[in-house]
């Protein structure tokens, strides 16, 4: 059964995109993400290399950590059924490239912190003790953490989270538009009636579409 702790983090997260339209065309939020260190190296070692930027290790990090932040439950879907890891590994490969070191230095540091905690890794950790390293992580207290700080590690990967939950599928996330049909936003629809507009009832007249079917629309003849 889904805790009270798991209830609360997905109220609050789930508020942050009420207003899901924000995110849900892709418009990301690359303007407040930070840049790379000054004369900071941006190749990644492709030892144990699974998708198109994270490793083995990171990878497992990354998807419990994005689980965490935004848990599932029977009938409600979380950061791992709306493949929140593949967006996040896509946009490090593209998009968000200048963002690779960052990613980089940010996991080695979250897994000494787990290490010289818990002895163990974080993908390995109790859900409790994931908990407690995030809170760790968001007071200061993880001291692992230099660059990129445990605050804005955090903060990075959450905001990834939300757009890997809420963003267009088209970008690698929100699977089976899982994030839309979480908060009742019915995607790229071609139009709206005025009483659609106007209501503040979920949509439910047609399916979700996203950009991907839009694109592929026959264009209309004059």
């Amino acid at each position: 059964m889904k805790s009270n702790h798991n209830k609360s983090r997905r109220a609050f997260l789930v508020s942050t995109v009420a207003g899901a339209g924000a995110v849900a065309t892709g418009a990301g939020l690359a303007q407040t993400t930070p840049q790379a260190e000054p004369g900071t190296d941006h190749t990644h070692d492709n030892g144990g290399k699974l998708g198109a930027f994270l490793n083995q290790d990171d990878s497992a990090a990354i998807d419990a950590f994005t689980e965490r932040l935004m848990p599932g439950a029977p009938g409600e879907p979380g950061a791992r059924d709306a493949g929140v890891l593949n967006y996040i590994d896509l946009a490090l490969a593209g998009a968000y490239a200048e963002l690779q070191d960052f990613y980089r230095r940010g996991c080695v540091a979250l897994e000494d912190h787990c290490r010289k905690t818990y002895s163990k890794s974080f993908a390995q950790l109790t859900a409790a003790e994931q908990d407690a390293v995030i809170t760790a992580m968001i007071e200061g207290k993880a001291l692992s953490f230099t660059w990129p700080t445990s605050q804005a590690f955090f903060n990075t990967l959450r905001t990834h989270t939300m757009e890997g939950m809420f963003a267009d599928p088209i970008y690698g996330g929100n699977k089976d538009f899982a994030g839309w049909r979480l908060v009742g936003f019915p995607g790229a629809q071609p139009q709206f009636s005025q009483a659609e507009l106007q209501s503040k009832q979920a949509f439910t007249r047609g399916p979700m579409i996203g950009l991907q079917t839009q694109g592929k629309a026959p264009a209309r003849r004059g």
